[in-house]
């Protein structure tokens, strides 16, 4: 309750980057921080130093909406994807150490010569405004149906004692896998707990098929949730080579989630043995 232990008279607008702000954000600002006052979401790049789009003071806001493009930045939706179709302002030529540009060209130009394509989910409403649904190389799809993971994460954490949670697709099998982390008022198995309540509050198609507790959910100092990181361990990839720990919050919280895509491995193998033992 912010706006009832603080002076917020002089708090003329609020910023909100890192991870999609959904509808509830918004109302909990008009709510609890201070009515009438303007929240700017917006969605950028590293390597480019800016953002692609954001709040104006010139145009409406909309709950779980983000109001315009940014000045200089020609953004644009091909099959859902964000994509820059002209150079920007801050644009960079490329990637320290990447002498013939190689890396640059696969990370932005590799799936759409001469089209920057960030590897946003973003579709324009009606009202003209902006939904940036995560990453693409994130989503979770669902036997050809997209999931929003923003939904299920106001779904789960608002759970008695959980704290954090991380969704992820694994390719193999079409499985949702969730972790979850709990503080000690979180009573007994908190698995059955969290389907039952997704399945009531979303659809069964939002079922996670497995639920793991973990201390920690790997996040960016900035508080990113690591969903692709995590995807790519869970496929086998080595955590140092798929994240710096120096930019986590935690660097241990990867620990866990190593933990289970070793133990899951095994019993893959286990299963692909006894299959073809039998």
């Amino acid at each position: 309750e912010p706006a009832s232990t603080y002076d917020l008279s002089s708090l003329r607008a609020v910023g909100s980057t890192g991870a999609p702000l959904p509808a509830e954000g918004f109302r909990w600002v008009r709510d609890r921080v201070k009515a009438g006052v303007p929240v700017w979401s917006s969605s950028g790049g590293t390597d480019i130093c800016s953002g692609f789009v954001g709040g104006s003071p010139m145009t409406p806001v909309r709950a779980g909406e983000i109001s315009v493009r940014n000045l200089g930045a020609a953004v644009e939706a091909i099959d859902g994807e964000l994509v820059v179709t002209e150079p920007m302002p801050s644009m960079p030529l490329g990637f320290w150490g990447d002498d013939d540009g190689s890396r640059y060209h696969e990370a932005y130009f590799s799936e759409r010569p001469g089209v920057w394509t960030h590897g946003d989910l973003l579709e324009f409403t009606q009202s003209g405004g902006l939904i940036i649904s995560g990453r693409s190389d994130a989503t979770l799809n669902r036997r050809g149906v997209r999931i929003g993971a923003a939904e299920l994460y106001r779904v789960v954490e608002g759970l008695p004692g959980v704290t954090d949670s991380l969704v992820v697709h694994h390719q193999d099998g079409d499985r949702l896998i969730l972790f979850v982390a709990a503080d000690e008022s979180a009573a007994g198995d908190i698995e059955p707990v969290v389907k039952d309540a997704v399945r009531s509050q979303l659809s069964p198609r939002h079922v996670p098929n497995e639920v793991y507790t973990v201390p920690a959910i790997p996040t960016t100092l900035s508080g990113k949730k690591l969903e692709v990181p995590v995807k790519k361990i869970l496929a086998g990839a080595e955590p140092d080579e798929v994240a710096s720990r120096g930019s986590l919050r935690d660097p241990a919280a990867l620990d866990a989630i190593v933990e289970v895509a070793a133990t899951r491995n095994r019993r893959l193998r286990w299963d692909e043995a006894s299959r073809a033992f039998a």
